[in-house]
């Protein structure tokens, strides 16, 4: 089982972090000129998010923050291929199943440093630069910068394992423009380079090999403003060439993906794909009958509710939505498919959109009392 949250030893190692370039650790966190830089390092695990990453990134960013020398943020994955393919879902899954409260905690602090970053009062610049994934998507979606490259690989797949487009999905999902983000969150639909961009995930698109120059310009930058930053991004920004003429690679479907995901529930989204018959509804309805019913149900009410949510209000509905999941069948069946085993057929309980009552989801929104999640 896990020890007991123990703040001393938290602040000693946070202490020991600060001064740390140990290139084994999970994440260095340094001071360079006048930025912070967060660098995930746990390569082979394609930089996923652990318990201890999250416990050493959160006080970080509160102490540059403050501290008057720090003038911006910058996050970044190291290997080459991914800035964050999600949270550490296997270690939830095994706490899950032994009743231990890192299904607590883990969401906890995880959409605490969500938060951490949604309200941060210096530039924060997430560079994500390949696979950026749920809890890679937390961890660069809140801040004021985004760069994408033509390497970035961006989807939030939960329905697929029973869970739900948390880390403040519910926030920014239903802001993107027209149903995007609905459809993004229902099927999992991956983006791919300049089209993270033109979704409005990215708010700018850079080389990936230009990468070392921007964040060698960042950190040389003189008590920047969020202004100066800004500029700095957006030359960079004008000079890439990379897909430019190509268009959206949704552009085609949005006529349809704005109608069809516009129903106020599951089985009308159903509906309304069958009856449009298009190859294109016809491949949207085949992706969706693989995902949770359970999964989908939540997620829509997460979306439609969190349309007109603060980032703070959204996670605490979330985490009484993990909390539901934690509780119920499909994210281990869908982690034991997906992860585990690999077979790729989840036996989802309730099977059918129609067997998921208005109750049971209605049960998942409950306030959680003294357990709720406090920002």
């Amino acid at each position: 089982r896990l020890k007991p949250f123990n703040r001393l030893q938290v602040i000693l190692q946070h202490l020991k972090m600060s001064k740390q370039t140990d290139l084994t650790a999970e994440v260095l966190l340094e001071k360079r000129g006048g930025a912070g830089v967060i660098t995930l390092n746990r390569p082979k695990a394609l930089n996923a998010l652990n318990f201890s990453m999250i416990q050493q990134i959160y006080p970080q960013i509160k102490a540059w923050e403050q501290d008057p020398e720090t003038f911006l943020i910058i996050i970044k994955g190291t290997g080459g291929k991914a800035f964050c393919a999600g949270g550490d879902i296997r270690a939830i899954t095994d706490a899950g199943k032994v009743g231990d409260r890192l299904t607590r905690d883990f969401f906890r602090e995880e959409y605490r440093l969500n938060n951490a970053i949604g309200t941060c009062k210096k530039p924060y610049v997430a560079l994500i630069d390949g696979i950026t994934m749920g809890g890679g998507v937390g961890l660069s979606v809140h801040g004021h910068f985004r760069v994408a490259t033509e390497k970035t690989l961006f989807a939030m797949p939960e329905t697929a394992i029973g869970l739900f487009p948390d880390v403040g999905g519910g926030y920014f999902l239903p802001r993107l423009s027209g149903k995007i983000g609905y459809y993004l969150a229902l099927t999992g639909f991956r983006l791919k380079g300049r089209d993270v961009l033109k979704a409005g995930i990215a708010t700018h698109y850079v080389e990936s090999e230009k990468l070392p120059a921007l964040e060698k310009d960042l950190i040389a930058l003189k008590s920047p403003s969020k202004e100066n930053v800004a500029d700095l991004l957006n030359s960079y920004h004008m000079k890439s060439k990379v897909d430019q003429e190509k268009e959206f690679v949704l552009d085609e479907h949005m006529g349809k993906i704005n109608s069809l995901f516009s129903a106020n529930s599951m089985e009308e989204i159903v509906k309304k794909l069958k009856q449009d018959g298009s190859p294109f509804a016809i491949k949207q309805l085949e992706t969706i009958n693989k995902m949770s019913p359970t999964s989908l149900k939540i997620t829509l009410r997460q979306l439609r509710e969190g349309a007109a949510m603060s980032l703070q209000d959204v996670l605490t509905m979330e985490y009484r939505l993990s909390q539901a999941c934690m509780r119920g069948h499909d994210f281990y069946e869908g982690v034991r498919a997906m992860l585990i085993d690999k077979d790729q057929s989840p036996r989802w309980k309730p099977a059918a959109l129609e067997e998921v009552s208005d109750e049971f989801v209605d049960d998942c929104f409950k306030p959680l009392g003294i357990n709720d999640l406090k920002l």
